[in-house]
């Protein structure tokens, strides 16, 4: 399955706009359930509008893309830290957006590594990227001393599925990130429904916007968003639970069979 490259498109006029993860949520569940899903943005994309809201790089998305899944209009990409338009199969950093993100967070990288080099239960992720650093998680021989360390610093931390450790500008993340984004392209913000299903994407659905966590999505998350009215609670599993939501929250006409 491959699908064309957007090419400016302006997604404030859709009638619905899909904010959200890849791994677990996007990525998620059945492979029937995924395809069934892509197909139905593709087939409608004169009135169904796609951001990416996820941990991942930009590198990491174009080759998802160019692997068969849909490409957005936009990316909120690197926990935030990045925010970008697509066009054409290549992901541009929308500048004004990323002033704060970029002052916030200085050069402050280098300063980060030096801080946590061989801190116990952290293990440098080889990608570099601009406005953050990242780490995977050993749970068992993790020292919660970092957390203290990276305060600290000014920056905030953010863990995720017990595995993944991110420092990042204070202030910044998802939800935040994706709000500047829905704001700066003028979508009505309730047409945006926001989907994940891991601490990482708990402020993109603590932010207001219609949100759902899909089914498998961490205990902790659904934790934190159990008492949210504007959050469904989904229990079809992955890309099975986006379109849950999307009828629960009437956004949108459905697949046929879905």
């Amino acid at each position: 399955m491959s699908f064309d490259h957007p090419h400016n498109r302006d997604i404030a006029g859709c009638r619905f706009v899909l904010a959200t993860d890849l791994d677990g949520t996007f990525l998620g569940g059945s492979e029937e359930d995924r395809a069934t899903l892509y197909q139905w943005i593709e087939d409608n994309r004169d009135t169904i509008g796609l951001i990416f809201v996820t941990g991942r790089d930009p590198k990491f998305i174009g080759e998802l893309c160019d692997g068969g899944v849909p490409w957005p209009e936009y990316v909120v990409g690197d926990v935030g830290t990045t925010i970008a338009r697509v066009d054409d199969g290549k992901i541009h950093p929308i500048e004004p957006l990323e002033v704060e993100i970029a002052d916030t967070w200085g050069n402050a990288g280098e300063t980060v590594r030096s801080a946590l080099d061989e801190h116990p239960g952290l293990t440098l992720q080889p990608t570099e990227f601009r406005y953050r650093v990242s780490y995977d998680l050993d749970a068992e021989n993790f020292d919660d001393s970092a957390h203290g360390i990276v305060r600290d610093m000014g920056h905030d931390t953010l863990v995720s599925d017990n595995r993944y450790f991110d420092v990042l500008p204070r202030g910044i993340s998802k939800g935040p990130s994706l709000r500047r984004l829905v704001t700066h392209l003028g979508i009505e913000e309730s047409r945006v429904l926001a989907a994940g299903d891991t601490l990482n994407d708990l402020s993109m659905l603590e932010c207001g916007l219609q949100a759902v966590a899909v089914g498998g999505s961490e205990q902790a998350l659904l934790d934190r968003v159990s008492r949210l009215p504007h959050v469904h609670t989904a229990e079809a599993i992955g890309a099975a639970g986006i379109l849950e939501a999307v009828e629960a929250f009437n956004l949108h006409p459905l697949p046929k069979g879905a």
